[in-house]
């Protein structure tokens, strides 16, 4: 969770977008994962660096893997199952192939 003094910090007022410092505030998204935008004092948007907006990206793809792994062990969870090594000998793969597909 983060700290106050880290909130602090990414907390960037847009009327220093409106001084022309854009930039450098854009800069900063190569030591800061994410800057907090406020316009009256309020949070109004998020600038995520590219680095953090892969990493949620990223972390939203596996949830949604998750929840389809889940449904699916509901519903075939009584099914006997082929193992792995099975299918990828069935179809020629061997282990080397997906790691190079990594």
């Amino acid at each position: 969770m983060p700290s106050a003094m880290n909130v602090a910090k990414s907390l960037v007022s847009i009327s220093q977008f409106n001084k022309g410092q854009a930039a450098r505030i854009f800069d900063r998204l190569h030591s800061e994962p994410q800057l907090i935008v406020l316009k009256n004092n309020q949070p109004t948007a998020f600038i995520l660096s590219p680095d953090e907006y892969d990493r949620l990206t990223e972390m939203e793809e596996d949830y949604a893997l998750l929840l389809e792994a889940y449904e699916r062990l509901e519903k075939h969870g009584n099914e006997p199952c082929i193992p792995m090594a099975d299918v990828m000998a069935r179809h020629g793969i061997v282990e080397s192939d997906l790691d190079e597909r990594e």
